[in-house]
């Protein structure tokens, strides 16, 4: 990815999450360990404080339809 990524980038967090957390149900995560990790990702380049609940919603749900599509939901 050429740049940081943004909380915005739901989909590139999620695939980033996926590929880390494979077996793991995104919706058992609460908010404030989804945004623990996507601070860790590496390449994301946000404002740790430029989250929201919105955002965090995003990329869970769009984490949720990567996570179903590989587990053959």
């Amino acid at each position: 990815m050429p740049r940081g990524l943004k909380w915005t980038d739901s989909e590139d967090i999620a695939l980033a999450l996926l590929d880390r957390f494979p077996d793991l149900d995104p919706l058992t995560v609460r908010f404030t360990d989804l945004h623990d990790w996507v601070l860790e990702i590496p390449g994301f380049a946000d404002d740790a404080k430029a989250s929201n609940e919105a955002k965090l919603e995003a990329i869970q749900m769009a984490w949720l339809e990567e996570w179903k599509s590989v587990e053959g939901d």
